[in-house]
């Protein structure tokens, strides 16, 4: 039995929200050549996907103007890059044959909104008073209803509920007024 690659990427949680990152996780046999590397991703709301030419064994930070969801002052200035579903493909030749492709909720954003909740929260080391404890224990939920949309999209293989999972969450954070407990 012939020897073959065995594809895999890493996309990590960033805290940065212009870039998203993905990483080769590959490995390569030396049997086969590793020839036409193609990363395509397609991100929420588009209909087509980036194409981004890759070596193996990338690492890659990649803005909003290589995934064409920023198409101005691409030199000058960063878009954040959304939040919501996208679609990653590696291929090597033959890339009809021989890729992955994920799916990738992407969560920068509405982790971004949550830890400046965290932040502005007055924590002390003490039991917190029950109007503060009620707050803790819905920003666990919240954490709690992430984390269950990432699994849906990206173990579960269902976006729809991990959508659903991840609006209904944002939803819940949006109504969070900790200007009478958190200072």
């Amino acid at each position: 039995m012939a020897n073959k690659h065995i594809l895999s990427l890493e996309v990590p949680v960033v805290s940065n929200c212009g870039i998203l990152s993905v990483k080769d996780t590959s490995q390569y046999t030396d049997d086969l050549a590793i020839d036409c590397e193609e990363l395509l991703i397609t991100p929420p709301g588009f209909n087509s996907p980036a194409l981004i030419k890759v070596k193996h064994g990338f690492d890659l930070n990649i803005n909003g103007c290589s995934l064409g969801i920023q198409t101005s002052d691409c030199g000058s200035s960063r878009s954040i890059i959304p939040d919501g579903v996208y679609i990653i493909r590696y291929s090597v030749s033959p890339t009809d044959k021989v890729y992955v492709e994920y799916n990738h909720l992407r969560v920068c954003c509405i982790l971004d909104k949550y830890y400046k909740i965290l932040c502005d929260i007055d924590m002390k080391p003490c039991a917190p008073s029950s109007e503060r404890a009620d707050l803790l224990s819905e920003l666990a939920y919240i954490r709690t209803l992430i984390d269950a949309a990432v699994a849906k999209v990206e173990y579960c293989q269902s976006a729809n509920d991990g959508m659903e999972l991840y609006n209904y969450a944002m939803k819940r954070l949006n109504k969070i007024d900790c200007s009478s407990i958190c200072c």
